[in-house]
C-alpha cells in the first residue's frame, strides 16, 4: 500500500516540479559552470507552450463569444474585467507605497548614480524610448493577421478574434458547424498542452538551475531587504486583497491556490506566466466558469492585470530614490504610481518587461536617476518570480469575479473540481458547461441557499 502511494504520489506533476526546483537549485549551486548550460531547457519549454498559444487564444475567444449570442453581453464582460483590472492595479501599488515606505529597504545605501556603469541596461533604456502609450495603442492593431499570429503578439490576437467573433454572430446558425468545429480543434489543442506539460519538470529544472548558477545566491543576500520587501508585499497582495475578492465570491483562496499548486510551481521556476496560461484556461472552465469568460478576461489580463508586476515597480522606484538619496515628497510618489498605471500597461510581449516598463517611468518622471536601475539587474530574476506568480495568481482570481459578477460560475462544479484535485485525480475540461440563470452576486449577510454555498 505504502509502495502504491510513493508511486501515485511521484507521478503527479507538482512533486515532479518540485524535485526538479529543488535539483535545479543544488546544481546550480554546486555546479554553477554546468546550470548556466541548462538555460535552453527552461527556454525550450517556454517555447513549446508559446507555439500553442496563438490557436487557443483565438480559439477560445471565438467559440466562447460566438456562443454568447449578443454583442452587448461580450461589452458587458469586457467592461466588467477592465474595472476590475484598474482596482486591484491601483490596490496592489497603494499597497507597495506603504510598504516600501514602512521598511525602506534602500535607506542607507548611498549610491552616487553619476559612478553607476549603465552598460548594463543599455538594452533596457533604449527599449523604453519606443515605450509610449501611443505606441502601445497603434501597436493593438496587427499590420496583418498571419503577422499577429506568427509573433504570437496577444492583444493582436485577441482584437482579431473579437471582430471574428462578431462577425460569426451576425451570419447566425448558419456557422454553427465552424464554431462546433474551432470547439473540437480547441479541445486537440488541450490535448497537445497535456503532452507538453509532461516537460514542465525538466524546464523548471533548467530555468532554476541556471538562475542560481547566473546570478548565484550571494545576489540575494546583497540586496535581502529589498527581496523581503517584494515577497511580502506580493503575499499580502494576495491574502489580503485576493483573499477578499474570493470571499466576496465565496471561493475559498486556500481551496484555489491547491487546486493550481502544479501552475503555481512552474511559474516559479520558469519566472514565466505565458508557460501556463493553457492549462490555467483549461482548468478554469474546468472549475466552472464558463468559456466565454474564461477566453475573454483571462489572456486579457496577461496584459492589463499584472498586478505583480505593479508591485515590483513601485517598490522598485522607490528603492532606487531610497538608495541614491533621493527625497520624494508623498504627492511625488503618488505621481510615479500614476505614470506606473499608464506604463505597466504597454509592457506586455516586450523582452524583460518589468524592466522596459520602470525604465520608462522613471525616464518619463526625470526625478529618479535612470541609472539605478543598474541595482536591480542582478536580483531581477528572483524578483520576477514573485511578480509572475502574482500575476498568475491574480489572474485566476479575475476570471472567477467577473464569471461570478456574471453568473457564469457553476459552484457546484468548482467543488467537484476542487475535490478531484486534491484526491490526486485529472481535472479535464468539460465539453459544456452549463449555461447559469443571470442573477446578482449574492453580499455578505444575504442568504444564500445551501447549493450556491460553500
Amino acid at each position: 500500500m505504502n509502495a502504491q502511494r510513493f508511486k501515485k504520489l511521484a507521478s503527479t506533476l507538482y512533486i515532479q516540479v518540485i524535485v526538479g526546483l529543488a535539483a535545479g537549485i543544488l546544481l546550480g549551486y554546486f555546479y554553477p559552470d554546468i546550470g548556466v548550460e541548462l538555460k535552453p531547457l527552461g527556454d525550450l519549454f517556454i517555447k513549446l507552450i508559446k507555439m500553442l498559444l496563438a490557436p487557443i487564444i483565438f480559439a477560445s475567444v471565438v467559440v466562447g463569444i460566438a456562443r454568447m449570442g449578443s454583442v452587448r453581453e461580450t461589452g458587458r464582460v469586457g467592461a466588467k474585467a477592465m474595472l476590475y483590472f484598474e482596482i486591484c492595479s491601483t490596490l496592489s501599488l497603494v499597497l507597495s507605497l506603504i510598504v516600501v515606505n514602512l521598511m525602506k529597504p534602500g535607506v542607507g545605501m548611498n549610491i552616487d548614480p553619476t559612478h553607476i556603469d549603465t552598460a548594463s541596461i543599455k538594452s533596457y533604456t533604449l527599449a523604453a524610448q519606443h515605450h509610449t502609450t501611443l505606441e502601445f495603442l497603434m501597436n493593438i492593431v496587427p499590420n496583418s493577421v498571419v503577422g499577429a499570429f506568427a509573433q504570437g503578439d496577444m492583444l493582436q490576437i485577441i482584437l482579431f478574434s473579437l471582430l471574428f467573433s462578431f462577425a460569426l454572430n451576425r451570419l447566425g446558425s448558419k456557422v454553427t458547424p465552424l464554431i462546433d468545429g474551432l470547439d473540437m480543434f480547441l479541445h486537440g489543442m488541450f490535448g497537445v498542452v497535456r503532452i507538453v506539460m509532461h516537460l514542465a519538470p525538466i524546464g523548471a529544472f533548467g530555468g532554476i538551475a541556471f538562475t542560481i548558477a547566473k546570478y548565484g545566491i550571494g545576489t540575494l543576500n546583497s540586496f535581502a531587504e529589498l527581496m523581503a520587501a517584494v515577497y511580502l508585499t506580493c503575499i499580502l497582495f494576495v491574502v489580503l486583497v485576493l483573499g477578499t475578492v474570493m470571499r466576496y465570491c465565496r471561493v475559498p483562496l486556500w481551496g484555489f491556490l491547491k487546486y493550481i499548486k502544479d501552475e503555481i510551481l512552474i511559474v516559479l521556476g520558469t519566472a514565466s506566466t505565458e508557460a501556463v496560461l493553457p492549462q490555467m484556461m483549461q482548468k478554469m472552465e474546468a472549475m466552472g466558469c464558463q468559456k466565454k469568460v474564461v477566453g475573454l478576461v483571462l489572456p486579457t489580463g496577461y496584459t492589463f492585470n499584472a498586478d505583480g508586476t505593479a508591485i515590483y515597480l513601485a517598490m522598485a522606484a522607490i528603492f532606487i530614490a531610497q538608495a541614491t538619496n533621493i527625497d520624494l515628497t508623498i504627492w511625488e510618489q503618488l505621481g510615479i504610481l500614476g505614470v506606473m498605471m499608464l506604463t505597466s500597461k504597454g509592457s506586455a510581449g516586450v523582452a524583460g518587461a518589468g524592466f522596459v516598463a520602470l525604465a520608462a517611468t522613471l525616464a518619463s518622471m526625470h526625478k529618479i536617476p535612470l541609472s539605478g536601475l543598474v541595482l536591480l539587474v542582478g536580483i531581477d530574476r528572483f524578483l520576477n518570480e514573485a511578480r509572475a506568480v502574482t500575476n498568475l495568481i491574480g489572474n485566476g482570481v479575475a476570471t472567477i469575479a467577473v464569471a461570478r459578477w456574471e453568473g457564469a460560475l457553476d459552484l457546484e462544479q468548482m467543488n467537484r473540481a476542487f475535490a478531484a484535485s486534491a484526491a490526486g485525480r485529472d481535472v479535464s475540461v468539460p465539453t459544456e458547461v452549463a449555461p447559469l440563470a443571470e442573477k446578482p452576486l449574492a453580499v455578505p449577510g444575504e442568504h444564500v441557499s445551501p447549493s450556491a454555498s460553500l
